[in-house]
């Protein structure tokens, strides 16, 4: 029996495509026991994961001391110097070298590289997944790991849809968020209007996603709404991961951002539009489901410029282009 410890601290969109590497360490190691050490934030994530033994959030007690296997797929310095104090008898990943991320394998250096050197990672065809695998060394074919939803998450989307006595044959999901850190990731509030617009007038219904940040531009842009006699749905942006999964997994499409919502979106392999106006549409995988949106000035802004805001850059993906793309997954 294989004990293996995984460390994955980042963000949650990161942490959800990350699931992906489970069903190949089972493969690869089928007598094997996985342990995951994560933040609380994420533990919901893997309820009903069948791959996961033993689920940890920091601060981590080292209640078990070593392990056969471990890989940590972080490289932030809480989660490479965990790495570093773990014992186990094979490392991938990165630990911390006096404050500074290195990497414990050699094709682990390659995503490394990407994050410090600009060039690489504007011509870096790998995607995210693509490169976890280098980085573990596992061999990589387009695994999938979802987000279980359990008969309490599937009742939560049930009760939703009888409650607001929403028809789901016609519905669209829209997310409006995006992580701060890149400001650019978010489609123009102009833009997103158009698209409503358009598609009430084609007979959708429309949910409009956010989470706890985008809690006030959500309720201001649905009031704008209701002013111009257009209703929609909301979701409440106290959701918890799995209850946001829920009511994704009712749409027929979800149209979003670069973003955690995204990455939720293709774990439960949902046709999604996703927008990319200043992060890399090459590092996310599709899985068959995703249609990607390009900005035409993304090389503009991508890598070097990607933290900033630019009006132009937010309004480049047209409306009438996200809606002509939803129109063409809804009848196909």
């Amino acid at each position: 029996m294989k004990k293996i410890v995984i460390i994955k601290l980042g963000a949650l969109g990161d942490l959800v495509r990350t699931l992906s590497v489970l069903p190949a360490i089972k493969d690869k190691y089928p007598e094997s026991e996985i342990t995951w050490i994560t933040r609380k934030n994420a533990l919901e994530v893997f309820e009903g994961n069948p791959h996961v033994k033993k689920l940890f959030a920091l601060p981590y007690n080292f209640s078990e001391k070593e392990f056969d296997i471990l890989y940590n797929f972080d490289v932030d310095e809480e989660a490479t110097k965990l790495a570093s104090e773990i014992q186990a008898k094979e490392k991938y990943g990165f630990y911390s070298d006096g404050g500074f991320a290195s990497a414990f394998n050699l094709p682990a250096e390659y995503y490394l590289n990407t994050i410090f050197d600009d060039n690489l990672k504007k011509t870096n065809k790998k995607t995210y997944q693509e490169m976890m695998f280098q980085v573990a060394e596992l061999n990589y074919k387009k695994q999938h790991c979802p987000i279980f939803l359990n008969s309490t998450d599937k009742k939560y989307a049930t009760d939703f849809v009888e409650k607001n006595k929403i028809s789901t044959e016609n519905l669209i999901g829209i997310h409006i968020g995006a992580s701060s850190r890149w400001p650019s990731k978010v489609w123009h509030i102009e833009e997103l209007k158009k698209f409503i617009r358009l598609a009430k007038s084609k007979g959708y219904e429309i949910i409009i996603f956010a989470g706890n940040d985008e809690k006030e531009s959500q309720k201001k842009l649905i009031d704008e709404l209701i002013k111009e006699g257009l209703a929609v749905f909301k979701n409440n942006p106290e959701n918890t991961i799995k209850q946001f999964a829920s009511l994704v997994n009712i749409c027929k499409v979800l149209v979003c951002s670069d973003s955690l919502a995204l990455h939720v979106s293709l774990s439960l392999k949902k046709p999604t539009v996703g927008l990319f106006f200043c992060t890399s549409a090459n590092e996310i995988e599709d899985y068959g489901v995703l249609k990607k949106l390009v900005s035409v000035k993304l090389c503009d802004f991508f890598p070097e410029k990607m933290n900033e805001y630019d009006e132009n850059l937010t309004k480049s993906i047209s409306a009438e282009t996200v809606f002509n793309t939803v129109e063409n997954i809804l009848k196909n």
